[in-house]
């Protein structure tokens, strides 16, 4: 009897009518915005099933985007390790740097075809804000882009490339200044320009239907490496894992593979240490409740507000996580793991020396547990999505880490 076929209509079943997934999800808004959430849900289940959409948005990952992404063997970094071997799904050649753009593009689309003016988001790396400065570019549109200073300072790189596009980068100077409160400011403009914007969020959580939307136009990232790994080895992985912050690069990878015998692993950032305050693990240490529209795990703190998080990976430091993911971790259907910063660094350098690759600080997260199932496991192989290149992180990684290993 096949374990996984109880997740053979599992699209189907998830998220219901109400955009839950088991007990998570949701939608908790403002009574202003769910009006304008209706006509995003209305006009997303309209194209979704419109063959102009699909195609068009077929043509646009093929000349625009560059894919598919290929799926690359480590070989030397494998052999050093033992016999296991690790593949990576190269999200970092998608066009922009990293999967950001698969959704970015699709919610684009979604745009025009609902006759907005403006593109309105979030972003703690900036791939996401860079991801839809481009599709703004691309579609003709305006663009605000709300990001914390602190991690402005961080990622000077991917400020500059917002900019060039032609977007507006509008500094979040509250509370820690990072990625809960430039999600905060980017709800709050919402609500002020919806019959002319939509806004864009940066992973697969929020309100329904983004949980929905999100994943469905990042399942490309599975689709495409399910179908590359056959045909490269003519068998599944024994495991797939993706780095998991809110969600959306991994619940891409993970949803082609529910079915099949794989072990699927989503890997949390463990920052300092487990703390309150020292990391972001949503799944490991938190607790029902309601953020951003969108109930979940959340990070709390005695109060039940949500807690301070941190990561080295500004795109992972979020306390709360994807409502699908909560989900299926209650299902027992993924495993989810963490991984702390100094672990995530020594898998960036290793991959930098043994296979020419600088990967994003967020993917070095589940690059450290590809090793470390690869470290413990004789045989077999695993497969991890580099969800992003580490152009933004050169500079930050220098001055904090190179000296610490060996880099002058």
């Amino acid at each position: 009897m096949n374990p996984y076929r109880d997740f053979d209509n599992y699209l189907k079943e998830y998220p219901d009518e109400n955009g839950r997934f088991g007990q998570y999800g949701g939608q908790y808004l403002p009574e202003k915005l769910i009006p304008a959430f209706k006509e995003i849900n209305d006009a997303y289940e309209t194209i979704c099933h419109s063959s102009q959409f699909i195609n068009e948005l077929r043509r646009i990952r093929k000349e625009f985007q560059g894919r598919p992404t290929p799926v690359y063997h480590c070989e030397r970094l494998s052999k050093m390790l033992g016999k296991c071997q690790i593949y990576l799904k190269r999200e970092d050649l998608n066009h922009t740097g990293a999967h950001k753009l698969n959704h970015c593009m699709g919610e684009g689309l979604l745009a025009k075809f609902m006759g907005k003016k403006k593109l309105i988001a979030e972003t703690g790396a900036g791939q996401h804000g860079v991801a839809l400065a481009t599709a703004a570019a691309y579609f003709g549109m305006e663009c605000d882009i709300y990001m914390g200073e602190v991690d402005i300072a961080k990622q000077a790189p991917n400020v500059t490339r917002m900019k060039m596009l032609g977007a507006r980068v509008i500094p979040v100077t509250h509370g820690l200044k990072t990625l809960k409160e430039a999600v905060d400011a980017a709800f709050e403009a919402y609500l002020n320009e919806y019959q002319d914007a939509i806004y864009c969020i940066g992973s697969a959580l929020g309100p329904h239907p983004f949980p929905k939307m999100v994943r469905d136009f990042q399942t490309i990232i599975g689709t495409e490496a399910r179908e590359q790994f056959l045909e490269m080895t003519g068998i599944f992985p024994d495991a797939v894992c993706a780095c998991v912050g809110g969600g959306s690069n991994s619940i891409g990878m993970f949803v082609p593979f529910l079915a099949d015998p794989v072990e699927i692993i989503g890997v949390e950032p463990l920052g300092r240490g487990s703390g309150i305050g020292d990391h972001a693990a949503s799944i490991a240490y938190g607790k029902k409740g309601i953020l951003h529209g969108f109930e979940s795990l959340m990070l709390q703190d005695e109060n039940g507000d949500p807690a301070p998080v941190y990561s080295v990976a500004s795109g992972l430091d979020y306390p709360s996580v994807g409502p699908e993911h909560a989900n299926l971790h209650d299902m027992g259907r993924v495993k989810y793991e963490s991984v702390s910063d100094d672990e995530a660094m020594e898998a960036f350098f290793m991959l930098c020396k043994y296979e020419g690759i600088i990967p994003a600080i967020e993917s070095s997260h589940a690059l450290a547990y590809a090793i470390r199932y690869a470290k413990t496991h004789e045989t077999g192989s695993i497969l991890a999505c580099l969800s992003g290149r580490g152009d933004k992180d050169i500079d930050y990684v220098m001055e904090h880490y190179g000296e610490k290993f060996g880099i002058k």
